[in-house]
This record gives C-alpha cells, sequence and structure tokens, in this order.
C-alpha cells in the first residue's frame, strides 16, 4: 500500500475498539465501590489468569477508572508523581509532604515518595484516620517507592503487607529477629529523624497480639497494602 492510499479498516479491530469504549463508559457511569479491598479483590480475580502484557494494561486501565470515579489524588515527590501517572493518568496535583497529608484529611488520596529527607510516614502514628492502602510497584517482586494514603475503610484482601514504625534504637538486624522470634516476617525500608519503617508479610491488624511486646517506646502499624 502507497503512502498516499488511504488505510484500510479493520472491522474485527474496530468492532473490539467500540466493545472497549462501550465497556469503559458502562464502568465509569457505574461509580466507584464502596471500599477500597472490594475494588481490589475485583482486580486481583480479573488479573489472575492473564498475561504480563494484558495485567500491565489491565492495571492502567482501572487506576485510570478509580480517578475518574473516585477521591481527587495528590502526590508529593517526583517518584510519586512518576508512578501515579502510569497507575492514574495525569491529573494529579504536586504539593509538599505536610500539604499532601492535609489533603486525605480533606477527602482526598495522596500518592508519595518513600524518600529519607521527607519522612511523612511516621506522622501516621499521630493520625491514625490516615493509612497507608496502597504500595507502588505492587507486584510483590520489587519494594515499594511510593504510598498510597488515604483514609478510606480497607481489610485483608488474602495478598497484602503491613506497614509499621518504630522508634527503637535496636539495629535493624536485631528489629528484624526479634519479630521474627514473635512470629512476624520483616523487612527494613527506611530510617529517619529516629524511626524506622519496616514492611510485615501479610495483613497485620494494629492490635495484634505478636506486636505487644515489639521493640520500641513508639511503634505502630500505620497501614497495608495488596500485592498484585
Amino acid at each position: 500500500m502507497g503512502l498516499l492510499e488511504e488505510a484500510q479498516d479493520d472491522a474485527v479491530l474496530s468492532a473490539l475498539d467500540r466493545a472497549v469504549v462501550e465497556a469503559v463508559r458502562a464502568r465509569v457511569a457505574a461509580g466507584r465501590r464502596d471500599r477500597f479491598d472490594a475494588g481490589v479483590l475485583a482486580l486481583r480475580d480479573l488479573a489472575a489468569d492473564v498475561g504480563p502484557v494484558e495485567r500491565a494494561a489491565l492495571k492502567a486501565l482501572w487506576g485510570r477508572i478509580e480517578a475518574a470515579t473516585g477521591p481527587s489524588l495528590v502526590t508529593c515527590g517526583g517518584l510519586a508523581q512518576a508512578l501515579a501517572t502510569d497507575r492514574y493518568g495525569l491529573g494529579s496535583r504536586p504539593l509538599s509532604a505536610d500539604e499532601a497529608l492535609k489533603a486525605v484529611e480533606g477527602g482526598s488520596r495522596a500518592m508519595l515518595d518513600l524518600t529519607s529527607d521527607r519522612p511523612w510516614w511516621g506522622r501516621l502514628l499521630a493520625r491514625p484516620e490516615l493509612r497507608i492502602v496502597a504500595a507502588l510497584p505492587d507486584d510483590g517482586r520489587a519494594r515499594p517507592q511510593a504510598f498510597l494514603v488515604s483514609k478510606e475503610i480497607s481489610g485483608p484482601t488474602g495478598g497484602d503487607r503491613t506497614f509499621w514504625v518504630t522508634d527503637s534504637g535496636w539495629s535493624e538486624t536485631k528489629i528484624v529477629e526479634d519479630l521474627g522470634e514473635a512470629g512476624l516476617v520483616a523487612d527494613p525500608l527506611a530510617a529517619a529523624g529516629g524511626l524506622k519503617l519496616f514492611v510485615l508479610t501479610g495483613y497485620v491488624q494494629a492490635e495484634d497480639g505478636r506486636l505487644s511486646n515489639a521493640p520500641g517506646r513508639l511503634t505502630g502499624v500505620i497501614g497495608a497494602a495488596p500485592i498484585f
């Protein structure tokens, strides 16, 4: 076919494209689920039997539907902005860490970088109404680099990781060993301002008895995130 010849439409592909458009239109019109974890379970079920390319496309489409039907999204940090754009599309508003957490108090969601110069995560100990509900990347193979903070309710999904903070002066290795003796699998993520952030395998509730004698005077679970 020459460059000046009009491209011929592929009827099969056009029909599939129209089906996608109609499905997205109907899904956006239907609105959001009443709980964050309900959406997680639905997405996990859809992504269970597809390949990596389809899974990535599904996550991106799902994220944009969430952005269209859910709370507004703000970001803090360049990496958080990039990850939020990849998952939720353009439209998030960049703010400082303080402003982002205030926005969450007002009903927004906030994606924040995990960086040592902005240890915002320690502030969640004093603000239990704000919690981590997602962490990107969320495929379970990569370490979390940005967290989604929200006031939304989200329970266990059957494949989660929990985030726990302590002010213990012990070394990270000793803390991991102590938590291991209590039956918890822990991995250090960050340390700043006298606080240390760990990821715990599974969904661990704040009142879990295994944390009752955990090292530190100021400690607590600050949220949990699903793995896909």
